[in-house]
């Protein structure tokens, strides 16, 4: 595996897992593979997904290994596991190639689907409103000038590459090329988790992880963003019962909040110097981790704010 594909914080999740010879764990973000091949040298069978039909066809098979080509939030159809790890946000592979569209580094197709299926990036900047292109870029992007930005989009349509959509951004926040950061950074990122559904796919995968985790089952999550961070960190709050007011210990008699389904078992954990020299693209990874009780599935469905 190059290095662009080293998997981040590697020895802190397999550590969360606590993987032993045997078991049945999922990797939920099969990517490269790097957690996984990590995981099967342990000697467990790993149940692995990706919505990604590139990751797939690339993957190489092990007679541990059975993937499968779909979303996380399905990983109900991996029955009782001991583990389950997430790794979120786009793959190295999928930046690296121009022919996605999720890069603004490099010109190509204005797409940035993970699973090549539904609307695109060029869909959603050509036909979306101005005020939902504006809202979506402040919600998932913390653009202060997500206004500014969608006036422009709007203005400049059609859109087809990722070259014309990056010119539009920095046009409209008057950007230097020496300015340290690419304003498009922001926007790419918003429209990205916008057409694939990341944080309602996350939520769901959080959920589906609670159900087919077995008792003392672990839970590893690597995000790259704050609302990443944020959703697991008040699901996992939220479900261990450390809401505020709710206590751990004394159950509660309006019937609202059911017993904890983790616990929490260490602080979140974040690249170290040694690993930030190796892998720069774990300056901004947060790893949280858990270990599934005895106590059922909460059966309530409400969203996470973040």
């Amino acid at each position: 595996m190059s290095a662009s594909h080293t998997p981040v914080l590697l020895n802190e999740v397999i550590a969360a897992l606590s993987p032993a010879p045997g078991e049945r764990h999922v990797d939920g973000t099969y990517g490269a593979g790097g957690y996984t091949n990590a995981l099967l040298a342990t000697g467990v069978e790993v149940v692995a997904f990706d919505r990604d039909p590139d990751a797939v066809a690339a993957a190489t098979p092990h007679d541990r290994l059975t993937l499968i080509a779909d979303r996380f939030s399905t990983l109900d159809q991996a029955g009782s596991v001991q583990g389950v790890t997430l790794d979120l946000g786009v793959s190295s592979m999928q930046l690296d190639r121009a022919e996605r569209g999720f890069s603004f580094q490099a010109d190509g197709p204005l797409d940035m689907r993970m699973d090549r299926a539904g609307p695109s990036a060029a869909d959603f900047c050509n036909e979306a409103s101005e005020a939902d292109i504006a809202d979506t870029i402040y919600a998932l992007g913390d653009e202060p000038k997500s206004r500014r930005i969608a006036r422009a989009i709007v203005a400049a349509r059609p859109l087809t590459t990722t070259g014309q959509l990056a010119h539009v951004v920095r046009r409209a926040v008057g950007w230097k090329a020496h300015d340290k950061k690419d304003p498009a950074t922001r926007t790419f990122q918003a429209i990205r988790m916008h057409i694939n559904r990341e944080l309602g796919e996350l939520e769901d995968g959080l959920r589906a992880a609670e159900r087919v985790l077995q008792p003392g089952g672990r839970l590893a999550v690597v995000t790259f963003h704050s609302l990443e961070d944020r959703l697991v960190k008040t699901f996992l709050r939220r479900r261990s019962g450390a809401t505020p007011g709710q206590s751990r210990h004394m159950p509660d008699v309006s019937g609202r909040a059911p017993a904890p389904t983790f616990e929490a078992v260490a602080k979140p954990v974040r690249a170290s110097a040694a690993e930030l020299d190796r892998n720069p693209r774990a300056r901004s990874a947060t790893l949280r981790s858990a270990r599934r009780t005895t106590q059922s599935p909460w059966l309530i469905d409400e969203r996470i704010a973040v």
